[in-house]
């Protein structure tokens, strides 16, 4: 009689921060068979996904607001044979937002693509036939690139092996390589709203549209093509959900106990050193900002300094308000565009400061989960795109911003807003780099101002240390919480 062999255990790993990219691997490794342990600086976990309450009964999710790709969340439960609905629900959104343009237009996008496309033929003058064409041209341009670009490695030679490059070499003609999204759109569309409101959408990985390449023309297929999404009780579930599901798969919660070093011997990794203790691992996944990694845990090893050294993504300057009123003609996304988007995007990349006449985004979650506001109140988060921190005087321009803000939005509603302000806190990018260990407080690691971009940020493993690997926003393949769950999935494949 043959033996049954029992298989080998598999080695400890260790996860460094519980933001949502940390979490994603955790579960994915505890599946694969390893015991990980993830060790968090704050006392609790989500990272910029973690929530609050203010005075008065105003719950807010802290940090990202729009929900794309679910099917990356509905996976992890899959894998691990739960039924995504027992632990995670959503809504798909229809309308996604309600925008408002400078000179006083007004234009709702939804979801289906043929009655957006009427919405702006009747509001901006723009043919239908014009927007469906440009939105059919992205959701090809994401077909064809999805799988090479987003989930793989780009910094693998098995990569290029694939059969999938030969689909997006194929594509790569038309995805405007050599001009920017701005190009792209203005050459697309007459009407400066209709380029104005595509341009928006390279702020969704903190670029500047006058130089960011047109291949992220295909972001708008994200939401027209496959749908924004709203989760049960708001983004922070999408955390709390997904750390239920590591909990019961093994996975343990350090929290408050901040990684100090990572130990090393002989190009290996050897284990963790914390305020409280030394860890042996042999494996170790850092999402904690590539910079800060290298620069605080690795201090003795060499840094790719190329790297590091790219132009960051934009920050974030963010007013939560409970406002003592409720806005019918406003919904769940909000956007209250500048007169001068060029000037912009100036200020923020070129000049490192904040736009005297800045776009404005209005998030309010009790338009969904009414609970989030007292009865007859909302939540608002209102965000300003800003640049990331290099020691401006943030004081003072939180003060200018605010001023600018609520007249902006002011005079849109036609209703002064101060006065119906009855709880109030800010969080800027120095906020935002101390309690996430974002560089300077970029949202999205670096920025995407550049067609090569997508290859020269960090690589999801180290090429100088066995057993070290990267996941989050700062790294491939980029920032928001697809592409945090997508390098999560690529971790999890290097990891043989």
């Amino acid at each position: 009689m043959t033996k049954k062999r029992t298989p080998a255990p598999k080695q400890p790993a260790a996860v460094i921060g519980a933001g949502i990219a940390g979490i994603a691997t955790a579960v994915r490794l505890a599946l694969k068979g390893h015991a990980v342990t993830v060790f968090e600086a704050q006392d609790t976990f989500g990272g910029k996904m973690h929530q609050f309450t203010l005075p008065g009964g105003y719950r807010f999710d802290a940090g990202p607001s729009l929900f794309t790709l679910p099917a990356l969340v509905d996976e992890l439960f899959r894998l691990a044979g739960r039924n995504p609905q027992d632990h995670f629900r959503y809504e798909r959104l229809d309308p996604i937002t309600q925008y408002f343009f400078a000179d006083g237009t007004r234009l709702t996008a939804w979801a289906g693509e043929e009655q957006f496309a009427t919405e702006v033929e009747q509001k901006l003058g723009t043919p239908a036939a014009d927007v469906l064409a440009f939105l059919r041209r992205s959701g090809r341009a994401y077909a064809a690139t999805e799988s090479t670009f987003l989930h793989k490695s780009l910094h693998k030679a098995s990569t290029y092996l694939s059969p999938d490059v030969l689909k997006a070499v194929a594509a790569l003609p038309g995805l405007g390589l050599t001009g920017t999204m701005h190009q792209r759109h203005a050459s697309a569309f007459r009407d400066e709203r209709l380029v104005q409101l595509f341009d928006r959408f390279a702020t969704y990985n903190g670029s500047d549209p006058y130089q960011a390449p047109a291949t992220l023309s295909l972001i708008p297929h994200l939401e027209h093509g496959i749908g924004a999404f709203y989760p049960e009780g708001g983004i922070y579930s999408i955390a709390q959900s997904l750390v239920g599901l590591a909990q019961e798969l093994g996975v343990q919660f350090r929290y408050s106990e901040p990684v100090l070093e990572i130990l090393t011997a002989d190009k290996h990794v050897t284990g963790l050193r914390t305020g409280q203790d030394g860890y042996d691992f042999g494996l170790v996944v850092s999402n904690m900002d590539v910079v800060p990694t290298y620069r605080r845990l690795l201090p003795t090893q060499p840094a790719p300094e190329r790297t590091l050294g790219q132009p960051r993504s934009s920050s974030a300057l963010i007013f939560y308000w409970g406002v003592a009123r409720e806005f019918p003609e406003l919904g769940l996304h909000n956007i209250f565009f500048s007169q001068d988007y060029r000037q912009e995007f100036a200020a923020i990349f070129g000049q490192k400061t904040v736009s005297a006449d800045p776009t404005v985004y209005v998030n309010i979650t009790s338009k969904k989960t009414p609970p989030d506001a007292p009865a007859g109140h909302e939540n608002w988060f209102v965000m300003v795109n800003v640049p990331h921190n290099e020691g401006q005087d943030w004081d003072a321009l939180i003060q200018t911003t605010r001023r600018a803000v609520l007249e902006k939005v002011s005079r849109v509603l036609g209703v002064a807003v101060e006065p119906l302000l009855r709880a109030e806190q800010v969080w800027d990018p120095r906020g935002i780099e101390q309690r996430t260990s974002s560089f300077g407080g970029a949202l999205y690691g670096s920025s995407s101002n550049n067609a090569l971009a997508a290859f020269l940020r960090h690589p999801n493993f180290s090429g100088q240390l066995e057993g070290l690997y990267f996941c989050g926003g700062s790294v491939h393949p980029g920032g928001g919480i697809p592409l945090c769950l997508l390098s999560a999935k690529i971790v999890a494949d290097l990891i043989k």
